[in-house]
């Protein structure tokens, strides 16, 4: 891990860049090449000269925005609490003179009972109990009722490309041959070259090469060179790594071969080419972008929820566009080559006109999800996105979000029928008592304690669909019945030593 913003000033290495960037393989560095805090040194040594360290550094200010950006107060307020801010004074109040016009402070009394807001009380936080179990049940760890109050309104879901939907793994497309060599050669060629390189390319090609039950080939003298790796078979020289590099080192190039790294780069994909004696003998070409398994359901889940989808990362536009083709994203819809603060910039802007839900992975996206209404850290999750991050979902599968939305939904959904329930049966109260319908506080406390159990047992609804619900009916029953006869045989209690008395 480098500690510091900098300056190679010596060596040469590979970093990952992924945190800070999102793009999928480690880049080269080398002399003169800047540095940051944070990102991964794969492949050294290499000596830093240092520029910024502790508050000064990029990470740093990432995580300052985090802060801001988190203390700002959520666009959108409880709707229960407001409501309970005003109709508590206004009970209050409105019952005291009541009782100075009609001069009965009896009315004020059973005007302070009926109105009592029990039921409106527990319409919200009920659900959001029950909602936020069921949602820790399936691996999502909500902040609390307002973060699923916020998410029950997205309509629109930026998601973090690499490491959030892909694995961030290289996957082999495709090797192109020049005339007259074996596929079984070059693959065993390239894994003998790769046998002790940490680049993801080649755990990708000697994962091929195991899965196909081939033996790697004895390469000696195997060396790290600018853009690549080198050895020797036999008396020929061999060499695996960026086109332009081997361009460089005087290697032949078929039109073929040619031709073929042309096409790969314009659609957006890795490649490596495999050359031999000074001829370049094949092209290797990667997909960077691994779909995780439920990606592409994802997209259709979002969108059959009305939820508009944009991909954004730090990654190469037309890898950024490849995918998103793959997932049914129109390239409008796809923002490569994106900072963190270009990311928390478009976030919040776009949150201005839309409720808006940001997930990622890495801690480029910090700043992001701090800015959206709702951040979603997915993953293990880098602890300064844990402190941003509204929701923490620890799996890998990517269709944990449009559960989220639903599961948001159904509570949203439920907390309104409660506050229906409980405002027109006080309403109704309040009513019967001003208008004289009846006057018994016996009856008011009944039906007003009524609906309160109602909106417990509508509640119940958005409990885990593991779980046994008429059981937990029952259960409600059952302990009703019990502190019934509790109450009742207190009753008794005192009212025997009267009796005896008399």
């Amino acid at each position: 891990m480098i500690p510091v913003d900098g300056i190679i000033v010596e060596g040469a290495g590979q970093i990952d860049r992924a945190p800070m960037t999102g793009e999928s393989v480690p880049i080269r560095l080398q002399v003169g090449d800047e540095v940051e805090a944070g990102l991964v040194l794969l492949r050294g040594p290499v000596v830093i000269e240092t520029t910024a360290v502790g508050e000064d550094t990029r990470l740093s200010a990432l995580i300052d925005r985090v802060h801001t950006f988190r203390d700002e107060a959520p666009r959108l307020q409880s709707m229960v609490m407001l409501f309970t801010k005003l109709w508590v004074p206004t009970v209050i109040i409105g019952g005291a003179v009541i009782a100075l016009l009609t001069q009965d402070v009896y009315i004020m009394l059973l005007l302070w009972v009926v109105a009592c807001p029990c039921a409106l009380l527990i319409a919200a936080p009920v659900p959001h109990a029950n909602a936020l179990a069921n949602a820790a049940h399936h691996g999502m760890i909500a902040r609390g009722g307002d973060v699923l109050e916020r998410a029950a309104r997205i309509d629109l879901a930026m998601i973090d490309k690499t490491g959030t939907l892909t694995r961030g793994r290289p996957r082999l497309e495709g090797i192109t041959l020049a005339s007259g060599v074996e596929r079984r050669r070059a693959l065993r060629l390239a894994a003998g070259l790769e046998k002790r390189s940490n680049h993801p390319y080649a755990a990708t090609i000697i994962g091929v090469a195991e899965s196909e039950e081939l033996v790697a080939m004895e390469v000696k003298s195997l060396a790290d060179e600018v853009a690549g790796v080198s050895g020797t078979v036999g008396e020929n020289k061999v060499s695996f790594g960026r086109d332009d590099w081997l361009t460089d080192e005087g290697i032949n190039f078929s039109n073929k071969i040619r031709d073929a790294a042309e096409d790969a780069r314009a659609r957006g994909l890795g490649l490596s080419v495999l050359s031999e004696a000074g001829e370049a003998i094949a092209l290797f070409t990667f997909d960077h972008d691994d779909l995780r398994e439920g990606a592409d359901a994802l997209i259709l889940e979002l969108e059959d929820l009305g939820v508009t989808v944009e991909l954004l990362s730090g990654d190469a536009q037309p890898a950024v566009e490849l995918l998103g083709k793959r997932l049914g994203l129109a390239a409008s819809a796809c923002r490569g080559e994106i900072d963190p603060e270009g990311k928390a910039i478009w976030v919040r802007r776009r949150s201005q006109a839309r409720c808006t839900l940001m997930a990622g992975d890495g801690f480029n996206d910090a700043a992001a999800l701090a800015a959206a209404d709702v951040g979603v850290a997915v993953g293990s999750g880098e602890q300064v996105n844990l402190e941003a991050a509204d929701v923490l979902i620890p799996s890998d599968n990517p269709r944990m979000l449009a559960r989220l939305i639903r599961l948001s939904r159904r509570t949203r959904m439920i907390v309104q029928v409660n506050l229906a329930i409980s405002l027109l049966v006080t309403g109704i109260l309040v009513i019967s008592v001003l208008d004289g319908w009846h006057s018994s506080l016996a009856l008011g406390v009944f039906v007003h304690e009524a609906s309160a159990i109602a909106v417990l047992i509508n509640s119940v609804w958005l409990a885990d669909e593991g779980m046994s619900r008429l059981g937990m009916l029952g259960g409600l029953f059952q302990q009703l019945g019990k502190d019934m006869w509790s109450a009742w045989e207190a009753v008794r209690e005192m009212a025997m030593p009267v009796v005896s008395r008399s």
